[in-house]
């Protein structure tokens, strides 16, 4: 009677720790964040966009509102195209907005944050964020940092 009660309650601990990891899963992929919502696109063009991958978040103010579902090399400018997919309630955002790659993190994912402007008109949908901020390769930055080391 001793040892099936134990057995009892290993599966039970065992069964709700699955559960439990299921759950954050399902949580931290976010797969359900827009669905049933109405979405608009909108466009940014970025210099370097290092690890920016579709479905990445797209955050203003730290806030998910959409997620990015398109990335293109434009051939004429040589510049990486990204479309961005916002929810529509959470859309608008004022026409002198900046859109910055950030990582999560130090060495974390990347995600797109716009930081509003201050105009009182808002981008139309299909729209394009002018003024962009292309991610900070760590890798750039310490070659730089090893140069200008050398030089003195």
């Amino acid at each position: 009677m001793q040892q099936r009660s134990i057995e009892f309650g290993v599966g039970l601990f065992l069964i709700l720790g699955l559960l439990s990891l299921l759950f954050i899963a399902f949580d931290a992929s976010e797969l359900d964040y827009s669905e049933g919502q109405n979405m608009v696109q909108v466009s940014a063009d970025f210099d370097n966009i290092a690890g920016l991958r579709v479905r990445a978040p797209v955050r203003i103010a730290g806030v998910r509102v959409g997620e990015v579902t398109g990335i293109q090399l434009d051939q004429h400018s040589y510049r990486a195209h990204v479309v961005l997919k916002i929810i529509q309630q959470l859309y608008h955002i004022p026409v002198d907005s900046e859109a910055r790659i950030l990582t999560e993190g130090l060495l974390g994912a990347k995600y797109v944050s716009i930081i509003p402007g201050l105009s009182e008109r808002f981008l139309k949908a299909e729209g394009s964020i002018q003024r962009t901020a292309s991610v900070m390769v760590l890798e750039n930055l310490i070659g730089k940092l090893i140069f200008n080391m050398n030089k003195k």
